[in-house]
């Protein structure tokens, strides 16, 4: 099947289906193979073009409205041999994190995935914490999440590999070196045709050298890991890429920081989620109720103290992140309602004038 049919680049009923009234209206379906800050890559059935947004889409920002990689739009022809951006078909699944700094924002990193690959070091720079954090952001993306840990040959302790599993409870975990392959043909079984693929890690973890061995052959630059042991950004820019077999796979770049947008804490946390259920009050906090499973798990050392301060902490973030989120919302429907108003009034007065 060549890679330029809709279907081999995930094309489905559903889509077709939800498709119809943009092309009722002429419109194209593409979808978005990379962004870059001058616009979008898209690739349709006719060819692959540089796309711009609509205005509309611009405004629709707050809610997420924009492009991402892996995102299905309805395109329609623009000068210069370009292609416009007119709609954003709905999100099967979509990975997104909270944009750096202070905003309190979505930033979608993938959408339309079908499985969510975690890439984690089995060096000095494993942080159980961060693979807890891409865990949690992972199971409410809608994908399914796969832990892949990397750079099997620099392995010293089994612990390492040991706790890693623990924290990927329940979910499959793939243990791989780029240097020797061991363990990437098992983690290339998963690869199925017209399926979705995200890998997503920290800087210097190895996804584009993953990405060149799960191709057998050369898509990606790669870079040495610096002095300090942090890794350089080999992959500038978000880009879907069609694997020899037929899978697709977005590579992105290094994330220094995931700051969760939503997140799934009682998915990437279940064993602190069943020791809850166990509790003797069902809205016990934990702290100073009779009977507290939580508290006897700690007590006793079956549940780690830091990863229960993980989950803590997430949590607070959410919270957080949720009352913020709601505010800004709030404030921006209500700058688009006075606008609009405002607007209304302009139209009426000078049409009475006219009239």
């Amino acid at each position: 099947m060549s890679d330029r049919t809709l279907a081999a680049l995930g094309w489905t009923d559903e889509l077709e289906a939800a498709f119809t009234p943009h092309a009722e209206r002429g419109f194209e379906p593409a979808r978005v193979v990379a962004e870059h800050r001058g616009g979008y890559l898209v690739r349709g059935e006719r060819d692959e073009r540089l796309a711009h947004p609509r205005g509309k889409l611009r405004d629709d920002e707050i809610f997420g409205g924009m492009p991402a990689v892996g995102d299905w739009v309805a395109v329609c022809d623009a000068p210069g041999g370009r292609a416009a951006i007119e709609a954003v078909l709905p999100r099967r699944t979509r990975f997104s994190r909270k944009t750096p700094w202070l905003k309190a924002e979505e930033h979608v990193l993938a959408a339309n995935v079908d499985t969510v690959l975690l890439l984690a070091g089995l060096d000095g720079d494993f942080n159980p914490r961060r693979l807890e954090r891409y865990l949690t952001a992972a199971w409410d993306s809608g994908a399914d999440p796969v832990v892949v840990l990397t750079k099997l040959d620099l392995l010293d302790d089994e612990s390492t590999l040991v706790e890693a599993e623990a924290i990927a409870f329940g979910v499959p975990v793939f243990a791989v070196s780029n240097v020797t392959g061991e363990g990437v043909d098992e983690l290339r079984g998963l690869l199925r045709p017209a399926k979705t693929f995200v890998l997503l890690g920290s800087s210097g973890v190895g996804k584009s050298t993953l990405v060149n061995q799960l191709a057998r052959r050369r898509l990606m630059p790669t870079g040495d890991v610096r002095k300090d042991g942090r890794g350089r950004h080999t992959t500038r820019h978000r880009q879907l890429l069609v694997l020899p077999g037929g899978a697709l796979l977005v590579d992105t770049p290094g994330l220094r920081e995931l700051q969760v947008w939503e997140g799934d804490l009682d998915s990437a946390f279940a064993d602190v989620a069943q020791l809850a259920a166990a509790c003797r009050f069902s809205d016990c906090v934990h702290q100073t109720e009779p009977d507290c499973a939580v508290k006897e798990a700690l007590a006793s050392g079956a549940l780690d103290a830091e990863r229960w301060a993980s989950y803590l902490k997430l949590q607070r973030e959410l919270r957080a992140l949720e009352a913020r989120r709601g505010t800004r919302v709030h404030r921006e429907l209500k700058r688009r309602w006075r606008q609009r108003a405002r607007e209304t009034r302009q139209a009426r007065r000078y049409g009475g004038k006219h009239g």
